[in-house]
């Protein structure tokens, strides 16, 4: 596919990811809205974040990377009859294996609420009674969002990006209806929070199904471990388990240590997330995804000049969006959360404790996008090996990364009285230290890249294309003159967090419009055209 054809493939998929990440924003605001930061939001995130993670390992992870090249590899040298068949033993195999895993976790809810949920007294019961609860409702939708990944690869594969995309709108919209309608009616609200989860992962498996019926590739699961063709995926996937998922992982792990801070921590650094996930799924997976397929091809044909062109046009897109983004968010971090999330239960403090794991997390946007679109160029080849070795050293530095810059953090912020209590007691009282843990894995996520990127030169697979330094410069420049502008417009203007609610967003309106024309105006006017893009 070239890049003219990808660009359409990338403004589909992203189009629809951007519909997505809106009423994923919309259920946030509801959610901090009815609920705040507390104990049982906490629970809340916690129990989510774990499907969550299966989510992302699966959706936009490991079995996407390895499911596609195999599945395109059968799609372009054999009948569909195979390529039918191939969809069969992976549904049923797949399926199979989850509804193991479903069980066991299951069996053992209270073994991992107890890892993700400590604390003392009432509250700290409170905490791990509601992460029980919650975790038996969310833990299926592991099963079913796996098979929805399934059927989204395989419309990836036939260039379907757009359906796919818009699953996750359904996730969202029941998530919503959950927190207004059922919530109230319940003994313990923030349940309802747990079913929409369920119900959610049932109705997106359905989404898809109609879509795989027209191109025929809806068929009976079958149990196929001995095919040599899931064989060959789950060889692949084996890996990628761990190689595609680090900064995950990292968010995961965060979670632990997050368990020992001061309650709403969990919260705090869960809607952080959830403003790097819009630029993330809007722009790095759909770039991760819309390439994939190409990069298969390419090397299934042993085109390498094409090879580098794909690569090379992911790349630049990624820059192009990823470091504007990056510094606009770590500006904006309080008047976003202040004008998207201060309402109802959700305080002033919240709204800056969140902002600070934003600006934390934002200054690793560029290297989290980067990854979505470097991890392809090996999956495509089928080496899934490499990204492991990377992933081990990233997750390793990262909890370093956590503990080195907690200290450093403890040992500047903390009071003498405060010292007096120690370490883990002033964490769990005070606020402010979540701030270490957006940073680490801001930094460990560099060190992956640089790694991959050491890697990938080795193997000699790329060539850059012409024009990298232009490129640099132009964007360089452009994003100079963006975040210029809108630091002035912060001094200049009230605090978003004592403003009300129409100066807020009128403020940000401005701030945002203003800093997008800026960097804009400063690309044409530093030689920068669309075409440039299309050129390679």
């Amino acid at each position: 596919m070239s890049p003219p054809r990808m660009l359409r493939g990338l403004l589909s998929f992203s189009s629809m990811t951007m519909v997505s990440r809106v009423f994923g924003l919309i259920r946030d605001q509801v959610i901090t809205t009815y609920f705040g930061a507390s104990a049982a939001t906490d629970a809340f995130w916690v129990a989510f974040r774990i499907p969550n993670f299966m989510r992302r390992l699966f959706a936009e992870g490991s079995f996407s990377t390895a499911f596609v090249p195999v599945f395109t590899e059968v799609k372009e040298t054999r009948s569909h009859a195979e390529l039918k068949a191939l969809m069969a033993n992976v549904s049923g195999t797949l399926g199979a294996i989850l509804l193991v895993i479903t069980a066991l976790g299951l069996l053992f809810t209270p073994q991992l609420a107890t890892l993700f949920s400590a604390g003392d007294g009432a509250t700290g019961a409170l905490k791990f009674g509601l992460t029980v609860d919650l975790l038996r409702l969310t833990f299926p939708f592991i099963l079913f969002v796996s098979l929805t990944a399934l059927a989204g690869g395989a419309l990836n594969s036939f260039h379907r990006f757009g359906m796919p995309a818009l699953t996750p709108v359904i996730f969202n919209l029941c998530m919503i209806a959950a927190a207004l309608w059922l919530a109230p009616r319940l003994q313990t609200p923030i349940l309802a929070l747990g079913w929409a989860v369920l119900a959610a992962g049932v109705l997106q498996l359905l989404f898809q199904l109609p879509v795989l019926a027209k191109l025929d590739l809806l068929t009976l699961p079958r149990w196929g471990w001995s095919h040599p063709d899931v064989r060959k995926v789950v060889r692949l996937m084996v890996p990628t388990l761990f190689g595609s998922s680090v900064a995950q992982l990292n968010l995961l792990l965060d979670t632990l240590i997050a368990a020992h801070l001061v309650t709403g921590s969990q919260t705090w650094l869960s809607l952080a997330d959830r403003f790097l996930e819009l630029p993330l799924g809007v722009f790095g997976v759909a770039l991760g995804t819309v390439i994939l397929p190409s990069l298969a091809r390419h090397h299934v044909s042993t085109d390498r000049a094409s090879f580098s062109r794909t690569f090379d046009w992911g790349l630049r897109t990624t820059l192009l969006i990823a470091i504007p983004a990056s510094l606009g968010l770590m500006l904006l971090s309080q008047a976003l959360v202040a004008t998207l999330f201060q309402y109802g239960e959700f305080t002033p403090s919240d709204t800056r404790m969140t902002a600070m794991s934003v600006f934390g997390l934002s200054f690793g946007l560029p290297a989290f996008a980067l990854l979505k679109v470097v991890l392809p160029a090996f999956y495509a080849r089928q080496d899934t090996r490499t990204p492991v070795r990377a992933g081990v050293a990233s997750l390793v530095a990262n909890m370093l990364f956590n503990f080195a810059i907690l200290a450093v953090l403890y040992s500047l912020w903390a009071t003498p009285d405060q010292q007096a209590h120690g370490f883990r007691a002033t964490l769990a009282s005070t606020p402010g230290y979540h701030l270490a843990l957006g940073l680490a894995s801001a930094v460990a996520s560099y060190l992956n890249l640089a790694l991959l990127w050491r890697w990938l030169k080795r193997d000699g697979v790329y060539q850059p294309q012409p024009g990298w330094g232009s490129f640099a410069l132009r964007v360089g420049l452009a994003c100079a003159a963006m975040a210029a502008v809108v630091g002035v417009g912060l001094y200049v203007l009230p605090a978003f967090t004592a403003a009300s609610l129409q100066a807020r967003v009128v403020n940000l309106l401005l701030l945002v419009g203003v800093g997008a024309a800026v960097y804009g105006g400063a690309l044409v006017m530093f030689g920068f055209r669309p075409r440039d893009l299309r050129e390679h």
